[in-house]
């Protein structure tokens, strides 16, 4: 049964950063109201949301009010500890569901899951200790990269191993945690897939971007990709069965990396996503709007791109460019509206119209 939102229902939001601010703003064109719920304080979200929430996820009056106020819930990042989800699910529906967050929250499952899927991953083996480690090299060979099996983003929990002598370090610079080791794969370049599923089970995917990374971080997201018809058409379908295996509703992204032999499954990631953030120049219908459309039962957008666009991440000095970007009038700017600049934090990003698609 599809649940359909009424008019200026409110959709609660766990994370306040600026995937919640982007989702919140897209809610409020729709005529919605936002709560958000967020323990640190002055989030980015904070500034455009109808309500915050302040407290820790540990807080279980704080969780309880928050979904009482709220319609449907909603998430902007993966890391939601279980037992408050436990709690919020008991009051009132999560969109995407528990499967796509436990799925995703460890890397040693998702990888398996796809696996059963029929997809293609890096090689990889668990390492819970340095013998697993040494063993996981002795099988898979370096170079390759060690990450924790969860809680890593932007290049952090992650360690490079070029030779097998580097493994001790690569321990010591996980702290030890539970961890995955991967094969390096040879890719020519990465691409993501940004797809909705509705309640209805209906799909809509938008068109592969192609990304750069520096330092672990989205630097550039271009499209079109370089991507032949057929590779085009694969990604898409990859995209899709994954969003139906897991009976998903809303948007997610799906990290490619593009070989000689094929597509291969880097990462799921269930909410909408930096490599994604190009749609809102390049598309009637953002990707923002897609994930509230589909949580609140509405009708897909068909996600067709109007105009090439390049996505350029401003990452902590970058916004002293602002006033460049400005004169530009190929150039969209979003800011997020956090007040301290810090080396590799996100402070917003530009869209530049490349021309027509």
């Amino acid at each position: 049964m599809i649940d359909v939102l009424a008019p200026n229902a409110t959709i609660g939001i766990l994370g306040g950063g600026q995937l919640g601010r982007m989702l919140s703003v897209a809610a409020s064109r729709l005529g919605f109201k936002t709560h958000i719920f967020e323990p640190a304080a002055n989030p980015p979200a904070g500034h455009v949301a109808d309500v915050i929430t302040t407290a820790s996820y540990e807080d279980e009056i704080a969780l309880k009010a928050f979904a009482a106020s709220v319609d449907v819930i909603t998430y902007e990042f993966e890391n939601v500890p279980t037992s408050a989800l436990d709690l919020l699910e008991s009051i009132k529906p999560i969109r995407p569901n528990r499967r796509a967050l436990a799925v995703s929250q460890d890397r040693i499952t998702e990888k398996k899951f796809l696996v059963d899927l029929g997809l293609t991953v890096a090689p990889f083996a668990a390492v819970d200790t340095a013998a697993d480690l040494d063993k996981a090299l002795s099988d898979i060979g370096a170079p390759a990269i060690l990450k924790t099996r969860r809680f890593g983003y932007d290049g952090k929990g992650q360690a490079r191993i070029m030779d097998a002598a580097e493994a001790p370090k690569a321990i010591a610079d996980v702290a030890g945690a539970p961890s995955v080791l991967e094969g390096f794969v040879d890719f020519t370049h990465e691409v993501s897939v940004i797809a909705a599923r509705g309640q209805a089970g209906d799909v809509s995917c938008f068109d592969p971007g192609e990304n750069v990374h520096t330092n672990g971080i989205l630097h550039t997201t271009t499209v079109p990709a370089t991507l032949t018809g057929a590779q085009r058409m694969d990604a898409v379908l990859l995209a899709a069965k994954i969003l139906n295996e897991l009976e998903y509703v809303g948007v997610m992204g799906v990290e490619l990396f593009v070989t000689k032999q094929g597509l291969v499954v880097n990462e799921i990631a269930p909410r909408v996503h930096n490599s994604g953030h190009w749609t809102q120049n390049g598309c009637i219908i953002d990707q923002f709007e897609q994930h509230i459309r589909a949580v609140a039962g509405w009708p897909l957008g068909d996600g067709k791109r109007h105009s090439n666009v390049e996505m350029l991440n401003l990452i902590g000095n970058d916004v002293d460019r602002i006033p460049e970007f400005a004169k530009d009038g190929s150039v969209a700017i979003h800011m997020y509206g956090k007040a301290d600049v810090k080396p590799g934090r996100k402070m917003g990003h530009v869209n530049k119209i490349t021309g027509a698609a």
